[in-house]
């Protein structure tokens, strides 16, 4: 689809300098602009680019100085960060909105099914599932029986869901993660190491968003929760019976054992570990690679290392550890010395 520069304004609430009718019909960095496209400038260090840049259209801040010439159609509005951010939001809605039965797909005839919905190419819907208006069932997709997804949620291509799971509306499943697997629990003390049933569910409130290859598993009575807002990046493993509170994010290689309850508005660093039955308070903030073995009971702590403790101790604590090595050399220096006063 194409643009003017003129609609792109409009739709900012920009005001326009330059060419109001230039076309265009990409996004581009503004360093690696080329004819037809728009670009942003919010990071002055980028500002040099603002004179070279072959992108015809360029959003900056309503307050930024011109000091040379520039070949683009400018923009201006109090936040180019967050308009050019505006435009990537509404150019992946064009771009990922799908609509359509492919008849490579499967529907159960007891499934219940919204409208405009999209089912790609070997998309699987299971018996009992009710799937919302507006829902993307990417190609491959597995949707199991009585599984239950709200409006406007969008499960990329390989995504899994087993049965009897729950997802609400506007959630984003990326490509590989699998939703509702068992629970890792076996008996050792049985012979053959027996495996325990795990026959509850996951329950996944709206708006939230599950990046890559994650695996969220079924608890073993009763639900694995992610409340609502929370954000996963890749690669994320939350096992049976863990409850997310809302607005938590989580980055990538993050790990959390069973039973364990996070709080709200939580943020976890990458290689995050926490083990089974704790509770973390809301607010918490936990640093890259930190494995947490306590619950963490005081709201809006930030905390780091393995076991994690706070992180202005963890701080001082390191600076001593670095010159560990030294101080060992000195001690050993001074017991010398008094052996040989001996």
């Amino acid at each position: 689809m194409k643009f003017t520069a003129k609609q792109i304004a409009e739709l900012l609430n920009g005001t326009l300098e330059g060419d109001s009718g230039v076309a265009i019909d990409k996004l581009s960095k503004i360093e690696e602009g080329v004819p037809g496209s728009v670009s942003f400038l919010a990071n002055l260090l980028y500002t040099q680019y603002i004179y070279t840049t072959k992108a015809s259209v360029v959003i900056i801040n309503k307050d930024f100085v011109l000091t040379g010439s520039t070949s683009a159609t400018l923009i201006r509005v109090d936040s180019a960060e967050r308009a050019f951010a505006k435009l990537l939001e509404m150019y992946n809605q064009i771009k990922l909105n799908k609509k359509g039965i492919s008849k490579l797909s499967f529907i159960h005839e007891t499934a219940k099914v919204g409208k405009d919905i999209y089912a790609g190419e070997f998309a699987f819907i299971g018996e009992n599932a009710k799937i919302g208006d507006n829902v993307k069932i990417y190609p491959q997709a597995y949707v199991g029986d009585n599984v239950t997804i709200g409006d406007n949620t969008t499960l990329f291509a390989g995504v899994k869901i087993y049965s009897d799971n729950v997802i609400g509306k506007n959630c984003i499943i990326h490509s590989g993660t699998v939703i509702g697997s068992d629970g890792f629990r076996f008996d050792p003390q049985n012979e053959g190491n027996k495996k325990i049933q795990q026959i509850g569910n996951v329950i996944i409130e709206d708006d939230v968003e599950i990046g890559a290859n994650c695996a969220i598993d079924r608890a073993t009575l009763g639900s694995t929760i992610l409340r609502k807002g929370v954000k996963f990046d890749n690669l994320i493993h939350i096992a049976h019976n863990v409850e997310v509170g809302e607005n938590t994010y989580i980055a990538a290689h993050g790990v959390i054992a069973g039973s364990t309850t996070v709080g709200k508005n939580c943020m976890f660093s990458g290689q995050v570990g926490i083990v089974g039955h704790l509770e973390i308070a809301d607010n918490t903030i936990i640093a890259a690679q930190s494995g947490i073995s306590k619950s963490i009971s005081q709201k809006g702590s930030t905390v780091m290392g393995s076991p994690a403790f706070d992180v202005t101790k963890y701080r001082k604590s390191y600076i001593h550890f670095r010159n560990l090595s030294d101080l060992v050399e000195r001690v050993n220096k001074l017991e010398k010395k008094d052996k040989d006063r001996e």
